[in-house]
């Protein structure tokens, strides 16, 4: 949530970090135009804001079902973020810019090492009596 808030609430910081994760020079968006830029900034606060969203919504399922131990607040939180996961990431190595496919890697380590934890107090597996 705070990294979605911030590419709303910063967004000359948050097109340098883009700038300088995707073309090493936090300066190399500057230098599309007016225009261009303007339009970046809006669609990194449109980002922003989706992913602040998302993020209140996934901080309610966590609250709520999650924390009871309830198995759909553990399969909204997994499915939430492979929907998010696995399209962000094939595009961007699709159209090159697999620095975006680094940074998703980074940020699904979040949610995958509790995912994981979590999987078998979730998911009890009973055997059938023989």
């Amino acid at each position: 949530m705070a990294f979605g808030i911030g590419m709303v609430l910063a967004p000359g910081l948050t097109r340098q970090g883009f700038a300088l994760l995707v073309y090493a020079d936090a300066g190399r968006l500057s230098g599309f135009g007016v225009e261009a830029v303007a339009y970046i900034a809006l669609a990194h606060a449109v980002l922003g804001a989706v992913m602040f969203g998302w993020g209140a919504a996934l901080l309610l399922v966590v609250l709520g079902p999650f924390s009871r131990g309830a198995r759909e607040g553990w399969w909204i939180v997994a499915v939430s973020v492979s929907a998010w996961f696995v399209p962000d990431t094939a595009f961007s190595l699709w159209s090159g810019f697999w620095q975006n496919a680094v940074l998703n890697i980074v940020f699904v380590a979040l949610f995958a090492a509790p995912l994981a934890a979590t999987f078998r107090g979730f998911h009890q597996f009973h055997q059938r009596p023989v």
